[in-house]
């Protein structure tokens, strides 16, 4: 089934009950109230008038949305307008996902952008809650049992799923959000990783030593140096792994704080995030891999020797249950979405936007310590320097990359572009109104498909010429000129007096000519849960955790201070490869390749 079903299914419904709407006194009007308008009961979307049922992934009801309304491509194709929220980033995820029968429904992607997108069945002015069709009783009674449980759906998680389950457990794979990717399906930049074949096609020379010592400079030596040795001598295999399961991440850029290129994406420059997540998903669906979501884990649960063997899951219709289980994977995310936390650890952050998705609010972080996991670098949170100003949307560290400069209101650049996002934030937060002008020209944006999204977000300004430009910007049009001319002759010498920029891909000459207004945002935590080199959770007592294992941002070690763009999806493969390979070692120990 495609997931994305669910969007597509209900603002299908705009056009053919409008008419209820207005019939139902409109706006207060739920999607169960305009379906029994047109003499559409129950049954027709829970299959049964005499029992009805509802699993917590609302299969059954999304099966009933797409034979009705089509799929998520057909609702595509009939969209007008110029945001089609049918097809999107979040790639296929269920009707359900936006579209509620017995509450207010809200588009999902509503969660980050503010579009003025109406949907049938919403309810203006409130925040939809999740309310079970038919309440359940709770019973802790309910026992299920699995060989491993993966808790939360990004990369790191599918890719842990995958692993074990082509080792051959048994998996149970839980998501709390209505839909799976996490902040993986965000990731824009690309995946670090060296010595690979992409790399060597393209005559790039690099080097694990070389990754290794990026790395560490960048996350200030904080980082765990065996995690950090395992990240760089498994990248490429992590790349050959991905590419096997049908990834294209053959194109190779370069961002802040790398040596050399070694960023690898997908062909044109798209985003990775999306590709990756997508390419997982397929890989698991075609698995049959037991996937789960609006189902959170409440509690880690343990034996009397401190063992970990299984969960407790509160499912949206279902309600409290258990999942017995031989491993525990915890791929659950960080906690940039969650302002309390984030303010807690870093005051000085308090009130800052975030680029994360909404899921992403340390619930996982909470577990793991609460099950006897040791937590490491909570205070290193990271500010992403490039967010679009007034929005949640991260452009990505790329365009940079592929050779726009930043300047301030005055017109002059003030910072190396490619230096580490800690530098970059705190000198745009120097600068006037606390923000920057990303510039770039036609040749970057040909050269870096993803761009495309920025003008389709409405987050760009242009002009003919740079005189145009600098009038739209408002900033003096003399100083903008001279700074670009400088940064051009400096292109050409290959020499960066100013900043030290190592890097400068291409001038900036080519008619037209673009700037997005840029501020620092909440984007990544470094700290989390502490883990060795198997993916072992740590206690406090300095031994593993027996039956718990964890990957991607929930763990604190590989990044340090600071970590270097690119490294999240490598560090999200690399060790969910790892922790779903040694889940699955308690279960059948057999060699995973």
């Amino acid at each position: 089934m495609k997931t994305f079903g669910r969007s597509i299914v209900l603002l299908g419904l705009l056009a053919i009950l409008l008419p209820c709407v207005t019939a139902l006194a409109g706006e207060s009007a739920l999607l169960a109230d305009l379906h029994k308008a047109k003499q559409i009961g129950c049954a027709e979307c829970h299959g049964s008038a005499k029992k009805i049922t509802v699993d917590d992934s609302e299969k059954g009801v999304n099966l009933s949305c797409i034979g009705c309304h089509g799929t998520l491509d057909t609702m595509s194709a009939k969209a007008k307008g110029h945001i089609n929220p049918h097809k999107s980033h979040l790639g296929e995820i269920n009707c359900t996902a936006c579209h509620s029968g017995h509450n207010s429904s809200q588009a999902y992607c509503l969660k980050c952008h503010s579009y003025d997108m109406p949907i049938p069945g919403s309810v203006s002015g409130t925040v939809p809650t999740v309310v079970p069709l038919k309440a359940k009783k709770r019973d802790k009674k309910q026992v299920e049992t699995a060989d491993v449980v993966v808790i939360g759906a990004g990369a790191a998680g599918m890719t842990a799923a995958i692993t074990a389950h082509d080792a051959g457990a048994k998996v149970i794979l839980l998501e709390k959000q209505p839909i799976t990717g996490g902040n993986s399906m965000l990731a824009a930049g690309g995946m670090n990783a060296a010595e690979t074949t992409f790399q060597s096609a393209k005559g790039i020379k690099d080097s694990v030593e070389l990754m290794y010592q990026d790395t560490m400079k960048g996350g200030k030596n904080m980082n765990d140096p065996a995690l950090v040795r395992i990240l760089a001598q498994n990248s490429a295999g992590s790349v050959a792994w991905l590419t096997s399961l049908g990834a294209d991440i053959s194109d190779v850029g370069r961002m802040a704080g790398a040596s050399v290129y070694r960023t690898h994406r997908p062909t044109g420059g798209n985003a990775v995030g999306a590709h990756i997540v997508s390419v997982l998903r397929k890989n698991a669906a075609d698995r049959k891999i037991d996937i789960r979501v609006n189902s959170a884990v409440v509690k880690i649960i343990e034996d009397n020797k401190g063992r970990v063997t299984g969960v407790e899951v509160n499912g949206i219709h279902r309600g409290l249950y258990t999942i017995k289980a031989k491993a525990v994977v915890l791929t659950a995310g960080g906690f940039s979405a969650n302002p309390e936390k984030v303010a807690y650890y870093r005051p000085e952050f308090k009130g800052m936007t975030t680029s994360n998705q909404p899921g992403a609010t340390g619930d996982g972080l909470d577990l793991g310590a609460k099950a006897g996991g040791e937590l490491k670098d909570m205070k290193e949170i990271q500010i992403h320097p490039t967010v679009a100003a007034g929005s949640r949307i991260l452009i990505t560290e790329a365009v940079r990359g592929n050779g726009a400069i930043l300047i301030n209101h005055e017109g002059k650049r003030f910072v190396n572009e490619l230096t580490t996002r800690d530098k970059a934030s705190e000198a745009i937060l120097n600068q006037t109104g606390k923000s920057a002008y990303m510039i770039f020209d036609e040749g970057i944006r040909k050269s870096l498909k993803q761009i495309d999204g920025y003008f389709h977000l409405d987050l760009v300004k242009e002009g003919a010429t740079l005189k145009e430009l600098a009038a739209a910007l408002k900033v003096p049009v003399d100083t903008l000129e001279a700074t670009i001319e400088t940064y051009n002759k400096a292109v050409d010498a290959k020499d960066d007096a100013e900043f030290k920029r190592p890097d400068m891909p291409r001038a900036l000459r080519t008619a037209k000519y673009y700037a997005i207004e840029v501020k620092p945002g909440v984007h990544y935590t470094m700290g989390g849960l502490r883990i060795n080199t198997s993916s072992q959770v740590m206690a406090k007592d300095g031994k593993p955790i027996a039956g718990f294992f964890a990957a991607g941002e929930v763990t604190g070690g590989v990044h340090g201070a600071n970590r270097l763009g690119g490294n999240s999806i490598s560090e999200t493969i690399t060790f969910g490869r790892i922790a779903g390979s040694n889940a699955a070692q308690l279960v059948k120990p057999k060699a995973v390749k």
